[in-house]
């Protein structure tokens, strides 16, 4: 088989591998991470966990399709080609047949040096999904310890940490202590998303193995069930970060961006189900990675 020509210049476009669901109505996983790191210069593959009619959140009737059958063909025909990665980031993996296709992928790009980044979706509001039981988390758990980038929500925080659930009640100590036994599970970065430490108010705070220093970005709290925000705040701070960012940076483009489309998607009245309309978006977001 003839392998592809890469190119190895410093300037050359670098490839990210996303591994997530397709929702075909709904704006989450691919249908996000795709679009959004596409506008921010990466070249975007893809690598498809399951595909369904709609996301699961607030759908009824939806069909899914299991793809975890595919996912080593897939892979190793990549391989055979000589495909590499600069980055692999993946999210809603759903079953243990799925972490377990991941151990090949890893093993078959070793040589990529690609970083890891994991949002390791699980539940929200202290529960943990539906269709997911202690024996996902415990091997959810070990594949974190893999990863370079870490995103968890405060649920699967507690999840992956095997720590109790604070509900409202955390502050800044929590928080930091909480980063700090995600770094402990291998991370270099940890990321906890869904903060409030003032008052109406809800963003992110990011610590970093090397810099040691807490940072915390927060925007204007708006009500509502803002499905696939965690994909769109997820694959703009990878974006950043791939471009050069520094961790703060990173961090304050990937809540503002979000917040930018929070509010657009509230200002619309549309069905909260559809997703963010983040797409009227994406010209503000390449030119502002363009400048910086």
């Amino acid at each position: 088989m003839q392998k592809l020509k890469l190119s190895h210049a410093p300037d050359r476009q670098r490839r990210v591998l996303a591994v997530h669901d397709i929702s075909c109505i709904g704006r989450c996983s691919l249908t996000v991470a795709l679009p959004v790191l596409s506008a921010m210069g990466f070249e975007t593959s893809i690598l498809p966990t399951s595909i369904l009619s709609t996301h699961t959140g607030g759908f009824e009737g939806y069909t899914c399709r299991d793809l975890s059958g595919d996912m080593d063909p897939i892979v190793d025909h990549w391989h055979a080609l000589g495909v590499r990665f600069d980055a692999i980031f993946t999210g809603w993996l759903g079953t243990h047949r799925h972490i377990g296709r991941l151990a090949h992928l890893l093993e078959a790009f070793e040589d990529s040096r690609a970083e890891l980044i994991v949002d390791p979706v699980m539940g929200d509001n202290g529960r943990l999904y539906a269709t997911l039981d202690d024996d996902y988390v415990h091997a959810m758990r070990a594949y974190c310890a893999r990863a370079d980038m870490l995103l968890p929500n405060l649920t699967e925080a507690a999840l992956v940490t095997g720590t109790e659930y604070p509900g409202d009640r955390y502050d800044r100590a929590y928080v930091e202590e909480m980063l700090r036994r995600l770094l402990d599970l291998g991370a270099r970065t940890a990321v906890l998303t869904g903060v409030s430490l003032a008052p109406e108010r809800i963003g992110a705070v990011a610590l970093d193995r090397a810099e040691g220093t807490l940072h915390y970005v927060d925007s204007e709290f708006i009500p509502g069930m803002w499905h696939g925000a965690g994909d769109v705040f997820a694959s703009v701070l990878l974006g950043a970060h791939l471009r050069g960012k520094d961790t703060a940076e990173s961090l304050r483009m990937a809540v503002r961006f979000t917040a930018a489309c929070i509010r657009r998607t509230r200002d619309a009245g549309t069905d909260e189900r559809l997703g963010l309309q983040f797409e009227p978006e994406l010209a503000k977001l390449s030119s502002l990675i363009q400048e910086n």
